[in-house]
């Protein structure tokens, strides 16, 4: 049996246009049935999800309803809130599931935090786009109202906040997250790509509004825990070069060699495919015998199996 992370991404949780608890209590059941055959197998799991929609729609309510008397929450405080909710979305999800199929174990969810440095180059050019679209840059900065604050154009649809998107450097509650694995848990963490903190001289940690990508962060949870497979799930079988091209062609199988050559001629398109990939190679030249597997949440077992999905690892 191997133990695997599974990176699930903010739009594997919510259907588009469909923001109620309800709505994304029913996305997070259909996930956790596809992601049942691992179980069944008897395989050690740890869940990492992204929050992208579900961030939004925290921001917007939080804008909307802030004054003197009820001040808006800052960006790390709403990714906290935002794991404790889609977390339980997903924990209650899974252990129903797991009562269905007369599964012995059961899933719960870890608030965790990010470890990363204040230093870190992204700080200097926030990018990631976070929240709602405006106008113009004058409306969105009278809209958000925050020292601080940086917007951007963001691909012809409006402009939005950007925040810096730091690399993880450690998993603060990583010790917990392996104690309770052992005991046979399905682990639900660092969820949209955790809390970001940094810490003083003193050890002292401090939350900082910032954004870390999932895909890095389920990497760096797979390297922590020492797994086998990281399992990055999307919304495509494969990971494709010439993707949107007649001659596209999907990849069953990749070295890490023949990523980096794909990545340097531009074959991945940032915020998308692109860290997915940064991440598998990231995880997979961590040690030995590690290997990524990109495809979809219905392939997911026959994945594990080598039955489909992108294969990645095998060389360094």
């Amino acid at each position: 049996m191997a133990r695997i992370v599974v990176a699930l991404g903010g739009n594997a949780l919510q259907e588009k246009g469909e923001t109620s608890a309800e709505s994304q209590m029913i996305v997070a059941e259909k996930t956790a049935k596809q992601l049942v055959g691992l179980f069944k197998d008897g395989h050690d799991v740890v869940i990492v999800h992204g929050n992208g929609p579900q961030i939004g729609t925290i921001l917007q309510k939080e804008a909307n309803f802030a004054s003197d008397d009820n001040p808006a929450m800052p960006l790390d405080t709403c990714v906290a809130m935002s794991q404790g909710s889609i977390g339980y979305w997903l924990q209650l999800a899974l252990n129903n599931v797991l009562k269905e199929n007369k599964i012995n174990r059961s899933a719960l969810t870890i608030v965790t935090e990010v470890l990363i440095d204040k230093k870190d180059p992204a700080f200097k050019d926030p990018t990631k786009p976070v929240g709602l679209f405006y106008k113009s840059s004058e409306e969105a900065l009278q809209a958000l109202k925050g020292e601080g604050i940086v917007v951007k154009e963001d691909a012809g649809r409006g402009w939005r906040r950007v925040v810096p998107s730091p690399k993880p450097l450690d998993i603060i509650e990583k010790k917990q997250i392996n104690q309770l694995l052992e005991f046979g848990n399905i682990i639900i963490t660092g969820g949209g790509g955790g809390v970001p903190v940094c810490k003083d001289n003193s050890g002292r940690l401090t939350g900082v509004e910032a954004v870390v990508d999932k895909d890095f962060v389920a990497a760096k949870v797979a390297e922590n825990i020492n797994a086998d497979i990281l399992l990055i799930l999307t919304a495509v079988s494969q990971v494709m070069i010439n993707f949107g091209k007649p001659s596209a062609m999907p990849l069953p199988r990749a070295t890490i060699k023949e990523l980096k050559h794909y990545i340097n001629e531009g074959q991945f398109a940032p915020g998308s495919m692109l860290p997915k990939v940064e991440a598998s190679i990231e995880f997979v030249t961590s040690g030995v015998n590690r290997k990524t597997i990109i495809t979809t949440p219905y392939e997911a077992r026959d994945a594990i199996n080598g039955l489909s999905g992108t294969q990645i690892g095998g060389d360094h």
